[in-house]
């Protein structure tokens, strides 16, 4: 597979490694990176699903803070080391390859401050309609872990009055808020995006803190239409 070297936008000197044809990171987790309010105290931090490491790398540009980062998919995991190597980031991020399922392995419970997660979306049957590409396809469907699952491992793996950001499609909101509430966290902030206002949200952020009190805040609609960068574009 051909292999290229992108500029993260318009984040100053940070490029990533892609494969053009297999795997390209997304919007949702240069947005999902912006919408974590990572605080001073915050010093464990963990990314599930990590790709080819957009996470981990805006995390530590932005805060200066070491980050781990967990991805199944060799080809995948291999362009996150790549990406880390070439913006001098090795010391800071470690990754691990693995599914998300079996972090209890390598970390002890109530161990994280900060979870950030960017899972697949869509729900996998025998019927589903899925890309050809098998990469493209795990990163898509949940053939590996589901939903829930992240959930039960976020949980176990959190400290108490730790954060799960998570980004999703809309769709799936009322599963996030079981999910969320079956495995003793509360929504406290929740953020939908737009392509265009007029039309319905395509992606959704959400803020949940395990053994949180109940209450949520839901932040005005963002429309990243025009938007000339997505940096510090939340809670303004």
């Amino acid at each position: 597979m051909k292999k290229s070297l992108n500029w993260l936008f318009d984040y100053p000197n940070l490029q990533v490694y892609q494969y053009e044809e297999a795997f390209k990171f997304s919007l949702d987790s240069i947005l999902l990176a912006e919408f974590a309010d990572i605080k001073k105290n915050d010093e464990n931090i963990l990314d599930m699903c990590t790709g080819n490491g957009v996470i981990p790398i805006l995390l530590n540009y932005k805060y200066q803070k070491k980050v781990f980062g967990i991805e199944v998919q060799e080809e995948i995991i291999e362009l996150a080391r790549d990406s880390i190597l070439f913006n001098n980031m090795s010391n800071a991020i470690t990754l691990i390859q693995d599914n998300v399922a079996n972090l209890k392995n390598y970390f002890p419970g109530n161990n994280f401050d900060v979870i950030l997660c960017n899972p697949p979306y869509f729900k996998y049957q025998n019927d589903s309609h899925v890309n050809e590409n098998i990469l493209k396809r795990i990163a898509r469907h949940e053939i590996l872990i589901t939903l829930e699952e992240i959930f039960q491992v976020a949980s176990y793996l959190l400290k108490d009055k730790g954060k799960f950001y998570l980004v999703h499609v809309p769709d799936r909101i009322d599963e996030i808020f079981v999910y969320a509430f079956l495995n003793g966290m509360a929504v406290k902030e929740v953020q939908f995006i737009h392509s265009k206002l007029e039309e319905k949200p395509i992606i959704l952020l959400v803020t949940l803190v395990k053994s949180g009190k109940f209450g949520t805040k839901i932040y005005s609609p963002i429309c990243i239409q025009n938007l000339k960068t997505y940096q510090n574009i939340f809670r303004k």
